[in-house]
């Protein structure tokens, strides 16, 4: 069985990553009988506070206690899936921030990302995380799921996934359950 944690990247009051990411953990604990041993990490309920660990993150000589609880769940897992806004054309400072306060619980694990936004459906934040992550040592799927006018998919905080996301969403679990640490 594969740990999966899905983290909830959107901090934004009234977002709507909540009912997106929703959607994608429900799917992911009925995938494949139970494929995955599921986690969630929102950052919204996390709220590390911008980087503020005095050692560099490869030395994992970690002071704060949000930090050894961010990198414990980080490490615990087998795999993750993003569920992440798109800002301006990128990635959020939020998304940045919890990645950049580890760096070897990251290393060689799968990811998948699952993006939403307007028009582009979280696209171009999608292109740009992609560095961050290869830095990382984070090992991307070919199967990302994007979500374009997310707005007009969620009523009364309920994210209504399309056909097309719903494949989308299989291809990408079925790519990580397949894939091994």
């Amino acid at each position: 069985m594969t740990r999966l944690l899905i983290v909830i990247a959107s901090t934004r009051p009234g977002r709507v990553g909540g009912a997106v990411g929703s959607w994608v953990v429900s799917r992911a604990r009925s995938h494949d009988d139970g494929a995955f041993e599921v986690d969630v990490a929102d950052l919204a309920e996390l709220k590390l506070p911008f980087l503020d660990e005095p050692a560099h993150p490869r030395l994992r000589d970690y002071l704060n206690a949000h930090t050894r609880r961010w990198s414990a769940q980080v490490d615990a897992a087998d795999a993750f899936v993003f569920v992440m806004p798109e800002y301006n054309h990128s990635f959020s400072a939020p998304v940045k921030n919890a990645l950049d306060y580890l760096v070897h619980e990251w290393d060689e694990k799968p990811i998948g990302l699952v993006s939403y936004g307007g028009l582009s459906g979280g696209t171009r934040a999608v292109v740009a995380l992609q560095p961050v992550l290869a830095n990382l040592g984070l090992r991307g799927v070919h199967s990302n799921v994007e979500i374009a006018w997310v707005a007009e998919h969620v009523a009364d905080g309920v994210f209504t996934p399309t056909d097309r996301h719903e494949r989308a969403l299989t291809a990408q679990l079925e790519e990580l359950a397949a894939r091994k640490v």
